[in-house]
């Protein structure tokens, strides 16, 4: 019994020692930002304070108690500055309540003191007193570990370098705590081995949790090498299988009976015959190396450089000129050290072809390289298939059956990955023996799976685009067969127009002489058609030269006037650069919409004038006119037209050969009143100059 003293009062003043010293640190060597400092130094020497009352006095006696309680409270207060550190004790509303509550709970500790004080005369108020106290305190480790959890879980990373150690001391302590009350509790009354070594338990937690206020510590990490932790946790297991057993036996003891210690004496010897034959089994050790090299290291892969380097290969076009299929392929081949791979994708049955090869010359791939169905199995179960496995005869899905033979008896394959795109089979990369031989294990199928991903939605993408300038080639040809058929449209239109005035004035012979000049003109653009019809959809071949606008509005005038009646309002010099014939074509567009606004005898009206920077070309009708909505959402969009069997194409055609020569069309139209259209160029002059500024911008940087 003075044995048990002396210790109890060396460890409680260890204790409080290390206590006072870590707080004494804090003090003269952390950093003043931290919102938890005086927190923390105020925590640390109340807990000196109680080892130095727990070593003085007995450990159920009132004054270890309040100290017990201050040490407790000032404790949680330290919680609640961690999450100000972070700045969430303003942003999460349910962290103040949760820490008044906790408080709260550790207050009624004072109340069953008072109470033990006053009403303690028996031994059964003590023992419910004591019981009482043990699940308050209960509450109250549980309430602050939970509190720890959501603390770092929901900290940032740059704030988890700041809170770490601290929270894991707090964490050891009140997890110290959660245990010796949770015993006490089951036991009854507080354990005396555990209760002598609680202050020096105390000590060893202040020595972390001063370590976190130094600022150079942020960047230190525990990081214990891999066969300790393997051992560690497979002594653990162990031992809470041992632990489970005894419990179990304990729990027997309980009962009576010889039938009882018989099944006492069975259960030993199947638990140790279990032990033996379970513990050091490979299965068991498998799981053990997995799961610690899983959850308790950092990866073999260096995550953030493979991505880098994944990314650096896939976005290198100029890789020794190498296709994307063959970037995807070394992309792979360069997270497994392979040295060489080939890429399959299927055909239109299902069936896996040859896409690509890198660096492996030697495999001889047949046609087809795989069937429909092991396509389907791989695609179905994204499976990685070792090679080494199969060797082995290991069938998952039945994709056994269905591997060639040529690729069973490759001796350099060693994977397949599955490239899916939306649980969609478009590619199999199979990978060659890395350089240094070694077995798959979690990590490579974990990555291989994700990579294999990414790599699917590239080549996805650029399937799509393929199909999608396919789709774009024959849009491009409907597009110039639609200006062909509008222009077309225009010369049957000039053709009609010309018959019914033939009907009328067929015996006169300035008609006849128009006729034959229209007909002429009419045959001159149908052998231009046949010529434009290869020219739509690429660059033009006309050279840029000065045009003058005048001359464009004279001769559209007077070819159309022969159908339909042209008042030339203005006709002013004005010279543009640009294509004479495609802007003549895109005037002469305009001009065939207004004379079909038109009605028969009312004339249009066309000009043409400079304002100083401009040239420009009016079309006025006084036709039907359009509608606003029309103007901004129909007029220049391909196939919307306002007349009924129009193409759409006109207006659309004008703009762009317009926009083309640097200048652009407005429209004024009011329904019932009539359409202006007002086409502007800039002026030859203004282009010029405009050019020579440019280039002396450019010298003068260069």
């Amino acid at each position: 019994m003075i044995w048990a003293d002396t210790f109890s009062y060396v460890t409680f003043s260890i204790g409080a020692i290390s206590c006072l010293l870590a707080g004494l640190w804090i003090a003269r060597c952390s950093t003043t930002s931290r919102n938890d400092r005086t927190a923390g130094i105020a925590a640390l020497a109340l807990t000196a304070n109680w080892c130095f009352a727990a070593a003085s006095f007995q450990g159920d006696s009132d004054i270890v108690q309040v100290t017990e309680i201050a040490r407790n409270l000032s404790w949680i207060f330290v919680l609640y500055r961690l999450f100000s550190n972070d700045g969430r004790d303003t942003l999460l509303r349910p962290v103040k309540p949760a820490i008044a509550s906790i408080a709260f709970v550790e207050c009624l500790q004072l109340v069953l003191i008072a109470v033990r004080a006053n009403y303690g005369t028996s031994s059964e108020i003590i023992t419910l007193i004591s019981e009482t106290s043990f699940l308050f305190r209960m509450l109250v480790a549980i309430g602050a570990l939970v509190l720890l959890h959501n603390l770092f879980a929901g900290a940032s990373l740059s704030s988890r370098k700041l809170l770490k150690w601290s929270a894991a001391a707090l964490a050891g302590f009140w997890a110290f705590e959660l245990n010796f009350y949770t015993l006490a509790y089951l036991l009854g009354e507080a354990p005396a081995q555990i209760q002598s070594i609680r202050g020096l338990a105390a000590g060893i937690v202040a020595i972390p949790f001063a370590f976190g206020f130094n600022p150079n510590t942020s960047g230190v990490e525990f990081s214990p090498s891999r066969t300790i932790t393997f051992r560690s946790l497979s002594l653990l297991v162990i031992g809470a299988y041992l632990l489970v057993m005894l419990g179990f036996a304990r729990w027997l003891d309980l009962l009576n009976g010889d039938l009882v210690r018989l099944t006492q004496v069975g259960l030993v010897i199947a638990a140790g015959t279990l032990a033996i034959v379970w513990l050091p089994s490979n299965q068991l050790t498998g799981w053990l190396r997995v799961t610690t090299a899983k959850h308790l290291f950092k990866h073999r892969y260096d995550y953030r450089n493979e991505w880098t380097r994944f990314t650096a290969t896939i976005g290198n076009a100029g890789y020794d000129e190498a296709s994307l299929q063959e970037r995807a392929i070394k992309a792979l081949a360069d997270i497994t050290d392979s040295a060489s791979g080939i890429l399959l994708t299927p055909d239109e049955d299902g069936a896996l072809e040859l896409e690509a090869t890198w660096r492996w010359p030697s495999c001889d791939v047949p046609s087809p390289a795989g069937s429909q169905t092991l396509a389907s199995i791989l695609e179905r179960e994204a499976l990685i298939l070792d090679f080494e496995e199969v060797q082995k005869g290991v069938d998952h899905f039945g994709e056994f059956a269905v591997i060639p033979a040529w690729l069973r008896e490759e001796p350099n394959a060693w994977a397949a990955v599955p490239l899916l795109h939306y649980d969609r089979l478009v590619g199999l990369v199979i990978l060659s023996r890395p350089l240094i031989e070694r077995k798959l294990d979690w990590e490579d199928y974990d990555l291989l799976s994700v990579v294999g991903r990414q790599l699917a939605s590239y080549l996805a993408e650029q399937a799509g685009q393929v199909a999608l300038l396919e789709v774009t080639r024959f849009d491009e040809f409907n597009r110039r067969m639609a200006f062909i058929m509008h222009d077309i449209k225009n010369l049957s239109s000039q053709m009609n127009l010309l018959l019914r005035n033939a009907e009328r004035h067929a015996d006169k012979p300035e008609f006849r002489k128009d006729m034959l000049t229209t007909l002429r003109n009419s045959s001159d653009k149908l052998s231009q058609l046949l010529t434009r019809l290869g020219q739509y959809g690429a660059q033009s071949g006309q050279s840029q030269q000065d045009v003058d606008l005048r001359q464009i509005v004279r001769e559209t005038a007077e070819r159309y006037g022969r159908m339909h009646p042209i008042t030339v309002l203005r006709s002013d010099q004005a010279f543009i650069i640009g294509e004479a014939e495609s802007l003549e074509r895109a005037v002469a567009h305009l001009v065939q919409n207004a004379i079909e606004a038109s009605p028969e005898d009312v004339p249009v009206s066309i000009e043409a004038f400079s304002d100083g920077v401009s040239g420009k070309i009016q079309i006025l009708d006084n036709g039907t006119g359009m509608t606003p909505r029309f103007v901004r959402n129909g007029l220049f969009k391909p196939f919307v037209s306002s007349k009924d069997g129009g193409f759409g194409i006109g207006a659309f055609e004008a703009r762009e050969v317009v926009r083309s020569m640097g200048g652009r069309i407005d429209v004024e139209s009011r329904e019932g009143l009539g359409t202006r259209f007002t086409v502007s160029l800039p002026l030859n002059t203004t282009t010029r100059l405009a050019n020579t500024e440019a280039s002396s911008r450019n010298s003068k940087a260069a």
